[in-house]
């Protein structure tokens, strides 16, 4: 009986790995490999181009009032108004046909809303927010603007 020990095991066992390994060996090829030109697609005068379809336009809503004893000082007055009620705005947004007034005092910070009624007309105060200017709590909207009228 004829002995193998473990060196030879291993060396035949890596001669036998040989050819599988080099079968994933890559092969430089005589010539570099060029990537395609890019396809440039032909012009064709057969089809015209489109007109772009223009964006849909906005639907007017008619916003609703906000009817409540206490506002009538403010509901349906434009900005000019208002600004001479209270003062010079501590801030003014405009978003689209929207406009929003802060008046703010020591007591409150009064947010007015202002909508057009029909398109294309002047916004005027639909709605109205108020809030302690100490904590940002809500106050009564009323007493908030007799409040503001009063300084």
């Amino acid at each position: 009986m004829v002995r193998v020990t473990r060196s030879q095991r291993l060396r035949t066992a890596a001669l036998l790995a040989l050819p599988l390994l080099a079968a994933c060996a890559a092969v430089p090829s005589a010539q570099p490999q060029r990537s395609p030109a890019p396809q440039q697609r032909p012009r064709s005068s057969a089809v015209p181009p489109s007109k772009p379809v223009p964006p849909p336009k906005p639907v007017f809503r008619a916003p609703e009032i906000q009817r409540l004893p206490g506002l009538e000082s403010v509901i349906d007055k434009d900005a000019a108004a208002l600004t001479r009620e209270f003062g010079k705005p501590r801030l003014e947004v405009r978003e689209g046909d929207m406009r929003k007034l802060q008046f703010a005092g020591e007591p409150c910070v009064l947010d007015v809303y202002l909508y057009p009624l029909r398109p294309g007309s002047e916004p005027i105060a639909t709605h109205v927010d108020a809030r302690r200017a100490s904590d940002g709590l809500d106050v009564d909207r009323a007493a908030c603007i007799a409040a503001l009228l009063r300084r």
